[in-house]
């Protein structure tokens, strides 16, 4: 512990430039910090500070130390608060980004209010792929393989992408019993809105198989027009299962070309890395993981 506090000492000193400064922010006279100095260099064997009469500064070595300390100072710090988070309720405010299909996880995420009532729930919900750091979210729920390596993840579940239509849609316009069928009908078009390109249907194509151009009968960024327009008997949509299960069990929507259609998508919960986990964070996932899927 004596050796911590010498460190203590050495990385605000070497933060401030200043044993005067060091010495009023720790409570102790800036004849006591450049002892403490002294006997840490010596110890060490090797000059930590240039010294003048009216400033200080660190050697090319006491610079790479400083950095060393730190990490040092911080993973003691992180071990503290790792020790008093556990005696701790999880409470206070939790940024959550979930998808626009996400909707369809409010129940589950209404048992885990119930569950811990003193956490307050903040949710975005939106289909553009967030930065989760920059933009201050707790944790996010997305599609896709993860690929920020800032943040930790965990497997969710995963459900299928259908091609659906209402059943007095394709009394008109036919049902497609094979992929180029679809040359013939209105489709309902999903834009990524981070790279603005149309979704690609899962349609089962090889690398012999020519590409089927969709007709556009309408673009949308999210997920509620298609839904919308394909029940109102406007055109065939490619949706993800868990959005239009409700209408599926209903008969409003039917699926069609599922012989083609062997894709899936798989849902993560991703939260940003860091040496703890914050007790308000660390339910949270361990809930979504347990109980997101089925839904």
């Amino acid at each position: 512990m004596d050796n911590l506090g010498a460190l203590s000492v050495f990385v605000r000193a070497g933060e401030t430039r200043s044993f005067t400064a060091t010495g009023r922010h720790l409570g102790i006279s800036a004849s006591a910090v450049s002892k403490a100095i002294v006997r840490l260099e010596e110890r060490l064997g090797v000059r930590l500070f240039h010294r003048s009469t009216r400033t200080v500064s660190l050697t090319p070595e006491g610079a790479l130390f400083l950095e060393r300390c730190r990490r040092i100072l911080c993973e003691v710090e992180a071990a503290e608060a790792e020790l008093l988070q556990t005696q701790s309720a999880p409470r206070g405010k939790l940024r959550i980004s979930l998808p626009s299909v996400g909707t369809l996880f409010m129940p589950k995420l209404a048992t885990f209010k119930r569950l811990f009532p003193d956490i307050e729930l903040d949710l975005d919900y939106s289909d553009r792929l967030v930065d989760v750091i920059e933009e201050g979210f707790d944790a996010v729920i997305r599609t896709g393989d993860p690929s920020d390596s800032r943040l930790m993840a965990r497997r969710l579940g995963s459900c299928r992408r259908v091609i659906v239509g209402a059943p007095g849609y394709f009394s008109r316009a036919g049902i497609p019993v094979e992929p180029a069928d679809l040359t013939n009908h209105a489709c309902l078009l999903y834009r990524f809105p981070t790279t603005g390109k149309l979704d690609a249907w899962p349609l089962g194509r090889t690398a012999d198989m020519p590409a089927i151009e969709l007709p556009v009968s309408m673009v949308t960024n999210t997920l509620d027009p298609q839904v919308c327009f394909a029940e109102q008997g406007l055109g065939i949509a490619c949706l993800p299962e868990i959005a239009v299960h409700q209408q599926l069990q209903l008969g409003s929507l039917v699926s069609v070309l599922d012989d083609y259609n062997h894709e899936s998508m798989v849902f993560h919960v991703l939260w940003p890395s860091s040496r703890q986990l914050s007790p308000k964070i660390r339910v949270f996932v361990d809930f979504i993981v347990e109980n997101l899927f089925p839904l």
